[in-house]
């Protein structure tokens, strides 16, 4: 089965029901922000993540499928992708990106997702 960039992976622990909004976002390589807002619709799921403890005030989207696991004893979410990645992600702006297709697009280039099926640049399926 093909997973689509804004759905959240089987394996992510993700449940409808959860708030994550608060939760610490974990980047592959450390702590990377606080989740902001978040969508948990049906190909429509994604993080706002406020990452202004490394850059004041900057907000950044994360397609649902870059969550590895979310902890909600401990109220983290692991994402896959690297301080960097999110950190160097197309700025991000409410009002003008969340129903911007285009923005979706690019960002899903961004962390390697392809095109809207889940896939990595080679067109294989991840982990």
């Amino acid at each position: 089965m093909t997973e689509h960039v804004w759905s959240y992976r089987p394996a992510s622990g993700h449940l409808a029901w959860a708030d994550l909004t608060g939760y610490r976002v974990e980047a592959s390589d450390g702590h990377i922000g606080k989740v902001d807002k978040h969508s948990y619709e049906v190909g429509d799921a994604y993080l706002v993540v406020d990452i202004g403890v490394w850059i004041f005030g900057k907000e950044v989207l994360l397609p649902a499928s870059t969550v590895a696991r979310i902890d909600l004893e401990e109220e983290k979410v692991y994402v896959n992708a690297t301080k960097d990645q999110i950190k160097d992600a197309p700025e991000f702006h409410r009002d003008k990106h969340l129903q911007d297709p285009g923005y979706r697009e690019e960002l899903g280039a961004h962390y390697g997702l392809g095109g809207l099926p889940w896939e990595g640049p080679s067109g294989s399926h991840r982990a």
